[in-house]
């Protein structure tokens, strides 16, 4: 028997899946980013995307394939909010119970969202709780399949198809992509983009954006070794505070990431508000940090094409006022 991996091929068929149902987002240029870094830049907007954010990819790749018992007994997932709502509303669109574990101080717009989809939230504190293991005895408890916000291969693929999407983009635009850089977390989104760009784009480097403190996924691969983030830490990139990198995901990512940038809470609060200023968009901190990685030059922009994601965009609406005032 085959052991399972990801593959191009398995991208390409979640692509299929999503056919008509996951948004073509578009591939932007700035005129003034491109200035701004001398090189150029071309953003893949998942802000755009249902939900937000380019979780729904993953969610709707992996449930779509459930059986109808498994489909009767239901889905369960944790997250901070936003595969949350990826797999809320990929449930809701097949008619499968969720149930979702969510950190207590999750942004509230991300957990009304959720349950504006029709799924049962359970809160755990993020800070002395292990997320995974409540989920997996709950899951076991109920006859539940799980739908890990990362560490698994159908989700995997399911994020890739938007690198494929880019790709495809930029060929359009007849560019290739020096560079791609993903806001990484547990590595789902990243490990999915490198997959299928090894085989469409083996040229492109694969550098991976995450917060400071949780900057673990990098600093694994740099050392060869596990790292692990300190969860009690905080940072405004939620949607990226994952404790490590995922047993599936680190493995694909140490073959082909070759560089990394951590980003402070300040510099991706000037990332925010400068997709606003000049991209007339509302990118999240866990979604800009790809952005900042090229704005403060810890990325080199100059003189190459680079592609990266603009990952999510729910933010509570007063921190990305206060955002505004304090950066814009």
């Amino acid at each position: 028997m085959t052991e399972r991996m990801a593959t191009p091929d398995g991208v390409r068929r979640a692509a299929e899946r999503l056919k008509g149902k996951a948004l073509l987002t578009p591939l932007i240029e700035n005129e003034t980013l491109n200035e701004k870094v001398g090189g150029r830049i071309l953003m893949k907007a998942e802000v755009l995307q249902h939900c937000g954010s380019f979780k729904f990819r993953g969610a709707y790749n992996l449930l779509s394939q459930m059986n109808p018992n498994q489909r009767k007994r239901g889905v369960l997932a944790w997250s901070s909010g936003n595969h949350a709502q990826g797999v809320a509303l990929a449930a809701k669109l097949l008619d499968i119970p969720a149930t979702i574990l969510m950190p207590a101080d999750a942004p509230a717009l991300k957990a009304e969202r959720v349950r504006g989809y029709g799924a049962t939230i359970i809160t755990y504190d993020r800070y002395s709780e292990d997320r995974e293991t409540i989920g997996r005895t709950l899951a076991a408890e109920r006859g539940m399949t799980l739908a890990p916000s990362y560490d698994d291969f159908d989700i995997i693929e399911g994020q890739g198809t938007l690198a494929l999407e880019a790709a495809c983009q930029a060929a359009e635009l007849g560019a290739a992509f020096d560079v791609f850089i993903t806001c990484c977390g547990g590595g789902g989104m990243t490990a999915g983009c490198a997959t299928i760009l090894e085989e469409v784009s083996p040229a492109t480097q694969i550098a991976i954006a995450e917060p400071e403190g949780f900057d673990e996924t990098w600093a694994s691969i740099r050392d060869g070794v596990l790292r692990k983030a300190d969860i009690s830490r905080r940072t405004l990139c939620d949607a990226l505070a994952s404790p490590a990198p995922g047993e599936l995901t680190l493995p694909i990512m140490a073959r082909r990431v070759s560089a990394g940038a951590s980003i402070t809470d300040d510099e991706v609060q000037a990332a925010v508000a400068y997709a606003f200023k000049y991209l007339k968009l509302v990118v999240e901190p866990g979604g800009a940090v790809a952005l900042a990685a090229v704005l403060t030059g810890k990325i080199p922009a100059a003189g190459r094409t680079i592609g990266l994601t603009l990952s999510g965009g729910n933010i509570d609406p007063s921190l990305y006022a206060q955002i505004l005032s304090d950066f814009a």
